[in-house]
């Protein structure tokens, strides 16, 4: 059976334990992690948070989907439209790769668009600079997730956007800001 990823809904706080869960049952997951810069009174800390509050991808067969609601912390899938809902395999590496080259990701909520083509975005993976799948625009970046409603964005550092090299599946772009 095809494996599909697809959106464990949690209980409030449980992202990395239910991934730990899983990965102790041998079932790939992926939480995503967002790195903050956080001032303490004496000096800066560094704090990593569920980028998506209650959210874990697991890549999984759909006769494997009753399994999941067994385990502690879960409360069940993400569904649209009655069915499970299968995010792209394009989207979880898109997620994978800007959340391993940006610290302080910010979300923005947009509407879901799993069916149909509206934005234009190509099925290829690919970084576009004019596209909607990433945009780098006056020292933002940004990565619209179209299947699960969310555009990730998070501002340039000085020094940090300089030349970043992103591999996007079998593309590479060197990204100039």
């Amino acid at each position: 059976m095809q494996k599909n990823w697809y959106i464990l809904y949690t209980k409030p706080k449980c992202e990395k334990k239910v991934a730990l869960l899983l990965t102790k049952r041998k079932i790939e997951n992926f939480c995503p992690l967002n790195c903050k810069q956080v001032a303490n009174t004496r000096k800066n800390k560094t704090i990593y948070q569920p980028l998506f509050d209650s959210y874990v991808f697991v890549h999984i067969g759909g006769d494997e989907i009753p399994q999941l609601k067994q385990l502690e912390g879960v409360v069940s899938l993400v569904y649209w439209k009655g069915e499970p809902a299968v995010i792209k395999d394009v989207e979880v590496v898109a997620i994978k790769e800007f959340t391993s080259v940006y610290v302080n990701i910010k979300l923005e909520k947009n509407a879901v668009e799993f069916h149909g083509n509206i934005r234009g975005i190509d099925e290829q993976p690919s970084y576009r600079r004019d596209g909607n799948l990433l945009m780098i625009k006056n020292r933002a970046s940004k990565v619209y997730l179209p299947s699960m409603g969310f555009t990730m964005f998070a501002n340039i550092e000085a020094g940090v956007g300089r030349g970043i090299e992103i591999a996007f599946g079998n593309k590479e772009l060197n990204l100039q800001s």
